[in-house]
């Protein structure tokens, strides 16, 4: 009798299949040259954050299974993609950089360079960006600015506003949150941001993945 083969070996199967529809889909995209494939081994393809915008929650998911949940906070300006709005986009982009590797819960960065400030929570009067950012790309005709728009998710100091729409557009988190997630989850990762509930995991089809994924390896300086 032939056995089945384990969850284990599955999941490595379909990880394997799914690196290689990310090495077929950077050759079909264009502006995307063979050299682009040495970067493939980076990309998060495991993980995906849903950011439930009537929630105020952001979801983290591995390969489809909820692993965590936080409370955030997306703009009080509303949702879109306009230069100069201070809204937040609403659509499906991926995590272009990560910045902030071991700096301190509360450091204060400008520019996204570290400054020698580092701040307590809910310091009085303060609201800049702290602790780290993921920068974000979008991959949507709805939010294909959102990288020039510096569109994060990032740490901020005023963790009592957590939980309501207060933000400048950025998806802010506590810091110790903002923490455990950029230790979660990778470069390319894809981050999608709705307007419905969060009520169960959703599945990302293996084609999407992939297409996100290179489209990041294309387009990212």
């Amino acid at each position: 009798m032939t056995s089945l083969p384990s969850c284990s070996c599955a999941v490595h199967r379909l990880r394997g299949i799914l690196g290689l529809c990310m090495a077929l889909a950077l050759l079909f995209l264009p502006g995307c040259s063979p050299s682009d494939l040495t970067d493939i081994s980076d990309i998060d393809i495991a993980h995906r954050i849903v950011v439930s915008v009537p929630d105020q929650k952001l979801a983290v998911y591995h390969d489809g299974i909820q692993i965590a949940l936080y409370d955030i906070s997306t703009s009080k300006y509303g949702l879109g993609d306009e230069p100069g709005s201070y809204k937040t986009p609403l659509g499906k982009m991926i995590i272009a950089e990560k910045i902030g590797d071991g700096y301190p819960e509360g450091q204060v960065f400008k520019g996204r360079k570290p400054t020698r400030e580092v701040l307590p929570v809910d310091a009085p009067g303060r609201d800049p960006i702290v602790t780290r950012i993921l920068w974000l790309r979008g991959v949507e005709d709805i939010n294909i600015k959102a990288y020039d728009r510096t569109i994060y998710i990032h740490g901020t100091p005023q963790e009592r506003l957590i939980g309501k729409p207060v933000s400048y557009g950025c998806i802010r988190m506590r810091s110790r949150d903002i923490i455990e997630l950029y230790n979660t989850v990778g470069r390319g990762a894809v981050v999608e941001v709705v307007l419905h509930h969060l009520i169960a995991p959703p599945l990302m089809p293996m084609r999407t993945a992939a297409n996100d994924a290179a489209t990041l390896l294309c387009h990212s300086g």
